[in-house]
């Protein structure tokens, strides 16, 4: 009856099932399924007459175990070494950058807190000293100033203010008879600076 019984489990997909399979694809329910088998199987020897039957089943069964374990515990090294070895070239790997890290930092720290490092190759890298730029500037405001007080004597000329004054300085001159030139120079262009 009991064999028929394990014959019933065996084609259900049983405990037993659970030895036929690969150690990699062996689940914690397989382990409690094989672990009971072999717990029955240790009964039925003292259970008297099958005992020879029973005895090789369990053996069968022992050894099986042990297959997988060796199976299991080969892979778990092969894991184990590859995993050193892949951390060790990482050790190295992150030696070899610190090294060259600090070789960088040794340069950068010689070079002083008045330098800097351009890259030429940047489209956006510096091309001129502050100093430069600043007289670059006050040029361009200088030129700006210039050209605003050109355009306004140029606006005055359309206008006709500035000739219209001339006529008036040299009506005044001809009336002091005595007056110089130069005068009437300097009266004419503080009167467009006043204007201005």
């Amino acid at each position: 009856e009991e064999e028929e019984l394990e014959e019933e489990k065996e084609a259900d997909g049983g405990p037993e099932r659970a030895l036929e399979k690969s150690p990699f694809q062996l689940t914690p329910g397989d382990v409690y399924d094989i672990s009971s088998v072999v717990g029955r199987d240790l009964l039925q020897l003292s259970a008297g007459p099958q005992v020879p039957a029973a005895l090789a089943r369990l053996q069968f069964r022992i050894v099986r175990v042990l297959e997988m374990l060796e199976a299991l515990v080969s892979e778990s090294s092969l894991a184990e070494e590859q995993l050193r070895m892949e951390r060790d070239g990482l050790r190295r790997e992150v030696e070899t950058l610190r090294e060259e890290g600090s070789r960088g930092s040794a340069q950068q720290l010689s070079l002083g807190p008045d330098k800097m490092v351009i890259d030429l190759t940047d489209p956006n890298r510096p091309r001129f000293t502050l100093q430069e730029l600043r007289d670059v500037l006050q040029e361009r405001n200088q030129l700006k100033a210039q050209l605003l007080v050109v355009q306004e004597e140029l606006q005055c000329y359309k206008s006709g203010i500035i000739s219209q004054r001339r006529d008036q300085t040299e009506e005044r001159e001809k009336e002091g008879n005595g007056s110089s030139p130069g005068i009437s120079k300097d009266s004419e262009e503080k009167t467009i600076i006043k204007r201005l």
